[in-house]
This record gives C-alpha cells, structure tokens and sequence, in this order.
C-alpha cells in the first residue's frame, strides 16, 4: 500500500474531488490501520474465568465467517480499510461493497491485497448500486455480519433487512456535532481550529461540528476569530497542493446545502460568510457561517453534509447542555475549557461516542469510533473492531 500511495491519492481526488493532500493521508492512514491490526492479533484473544465450584473456564474469539463491509463516498479508501482490516485480521472473508460514486479505490485494495498475497476470495470488491447489490448483500443467508457506514436512514434500512437473519449488525451513522466554547478557553486556539472541524473533506463528514454552542460574554472575540479564519481556507482545484477544500461530491449534495441556507435565510438568520458559489465549474460551495440561529431551526437540528455551520451563544452550562443533547445524533464533538473539572463533567455528560478535549482530533486508529443514539450501534477502529467481527465462546473443563 505504501508503494502505491500516489496511485491510491490520484484515484480517490479524481474519482471525488478530495483534495490531493488529504487524499495522501488518507491512503498512508488505510496502510497504518493494516499495520496495525496486523500487530494487535498477538495481543486479542480470550480470558481464563474462576468459576464456583472448580474447574477451568476460558472464553475464546471466533471468526464469524462472511463479512459484508458496505462504505460511504465521502472517506472510501481510509474507511473501507477499518472495515477490512480488522475483519480479515480475526479470520473472516470480507465482501466490500463501495459506494457508487467511489469505487477506484476499493477496487485498487482488492488488488495489492491480492498482490500482497491474500488468499483469492477473502477479499472481494463487489461495486454497483446500493439499493441492489448492498441489500442482496444484507439478506444472503451466508452473510454473518454487516458493518454499513452511511446515512441514518439506510442504517435503519439496512438494521431492519438484517434483522429477519439476525445477522450481527455493526453501524456508523449520522452526525450532528456540537463544539462547545467556555469563556475561560483559549479562544485564540478554538477559533483558528475550528472552521476545519466543521469544513475539512467540504462538510461531507459524520463528525463535522456544525452546531457550535460560544458562551455568550465571548461570543464576538470567537466569531471574528472564526470568520476570519474560515475566509483564509483555500477553495480551489483538488489536484492543487494549495488546495484545503474541494467540490462537494455532485450537484444534488450541493443543492442540499444550498437549500439549507436559502431556508435560513429567508427565515431572516444572518449569513455572516458564504453561501455562493465560489467557481462556476464543479460542484463548489463556499465555507458559510449561519447565526441568529434558533433551535428548532432546521438546518440547526439536521444534518447538512456540507460546508455549513451554526453558531449560537449560551449564557449558562445546564441550558446549553440540554441542547446540546436534544438531538438525535450523539457521535462526536468538541468542549474548550481551561477548568479540568469541568471537561470532565462535561465530556461525562455530553451524549457523544467520541469528544475531543481542546482539541477536534477524534479519529485514531488506536482507539474506539462510533456513536451514540441514531448515530449507530458498534465500534470501528481500536481492539472494539476485532470484538466486533468475532463470536464470544465460553468453554467450562470440569
């Protein structure tokens, strides 16, 4: 994989207009995920049980058998290797099933994993239409588990189809993240940050911190900050090294932005920068900051998948934490704060699968990913990914 990291790059930015350098990362991250899944094999496995009565009891981790690893466009390559990866490593065949709209580099992993000397047949690539070949998938009586990472809606789909089988089901939805902003924060820090969080890979991210609660006394030293950090992101061709954010992935996703923030609009919220199109070809949509923002506003409550963001000030932490948790989605999110206590009490109380303290660094191969809520039910990344694709049995010697 990484004698092939240009290759892999130069078909993930054309295939979806991912921007070159990141698409460089991503395919070093899908190399670093094998690796180390390769290393954790020697440290996962069962536990020796005392029992009442004497006797010896282990419990051990079986593979399950046929893995369906069904993907989304907007990180193909990086999330179909932690699906593969960790399913492979605990002894399963995987059928990895890639969006539509992004198969190359799927079909580019089948292919150094067969070059790498992968038995034939343990790893298939199987493109093509979601509604036809992913739901055959999910219903095929030799399917053992489905790990789906998608929209909210499909997951439930996809859980309901699974359920006639009772097929395990492992699935990453939907986000709607908040990032938090106390007074006592380093403001300086959160604002320059920030605007990434929520705009890298051109919003189309789960974990994009769209919703952003400021403390109200320093609600305008933030927002400066912040727009002036968002208007020096550089928008342009994703094969430019310059280039910090791309197209968005077809025109239906930017007309679902756009629509969005006409709604705002016209509801008289205030688009402080954005919401234009800043090049006439491709699918681009500048960086846009929505405020005056209410929170039944819907392009507050529901998830845009694109470079949009909402900022709201709260005067006091209970309110602001009841809204930040009345919502369906709990994946991930961001809380600056100088008070320790604090991010502890928040981080606890914060209906998230991942948080970043200080920070809007969530994601590590090391490390559990998943959400909480409509956000999806099982973890990827970490030892939960090896769980996650292997049955748990107990043995008892008497």
């Amino acid at each position: 994989m990484r004698e092939n990291i240009e290759i892999i790059a130069q078909a993930e930015s054309h295939n979806i207009g991912k921007p070159i350098s990141d698409a460089r990362d991503e395919a070093e991250l899908g190399a670093r995920i094998f690796e180390y899944y390769a290393g954790a094999l020697s440290h996962f496995g069962g536990q020796t049980l005392p029992v009442g009565g004497g006797g010896l009891d282990i419990t051990v981790r079986e593979p399950m058998g046929v893995v369906a690893a069904i993907v989304p466009w907007n990180f193909p390559f990086p999330i179909a290797c932690w699906k593969a990866a960790p399913a492979l490593a605990a002894g399963n065949a995987v059928i990895l099933k890639p969006a539509s709209l992004s198969p190359l580099t799927a079909i580019l992993l089948g292919t150094l994993a067969h070059e790498a000397g992968l038995p034939a047949g343990l790893l298939q690539v199987l493109p093509g239409p979601g509604g036809l070949i992913g739901e055959a998938l999910v219903k095929h009586p030799l399917i053992r588990k489905v790990s789906f990472t998608g929209s909210t809606e499909i997951g439930s789909q996809v859980m309901n189809a699974a359920s006639a089988g009772i097929k395990r089901v492992s699935l990453e939805l939907g986000g709607k993240s908040p990032n938090i902003v106390f007074a006592d924060a380093d403001i300086a820090a959160a604002a320059a940050s920030s605007p990434m969080s929520v705009f890298a890979n051109t919003g189309q991210d789960c974990c994009a911190r769209s919703r952003v609660f400021v403390e109200e006394s320093v609600l305008e030293e933030y927002l400066d900050q912040f727009i002036q950090s968002t208007e020096k992101i550089v928008v342009g061709d994703p094969l430019s090294e310059a280039t910090q954010i791309g197209p968005l992935v077809s025109e239906q996703q930017r007309t679902v932005s756009e629509t969005f923030v006409k709604e705002a609009r016209e509801n008289g919220r205030m688009i402080r920068t954005g919401g234009e199109r800043p090049l006439e070809k491709g699918f681009y949509y500048s960086p846009t900051i929505v405020t005056g923002i209410e929170v039944e506003d819907r392009i507050w409550r529901e998830e845009v998948f694109g470079p949009v963001v909402c900022i709201r000030p709260f005067r006091d932490e209970e309110t602001m934490l009841r809204e930040v948790n009345d919502s369906p989605y709990g994946l991930s999110g961001s809380i600056w704060t100088s008070d320790v206590k604090r991010a502890i009490r928040l981080a606890r109380a914060v209906e998230s699968g991942v948080l970043g303290i200080n920070t809007n660094s969530t994601v590590h191969v090391e490390a559990p990913f998943g959400g909480f809520k409509q956000s999806g039910i099982g973890r990827d990344l970490g030892m939960s990914a090896l769980e996650g694709y292997t049955e748990l049995k107990n043995i008892y010697f008497g």
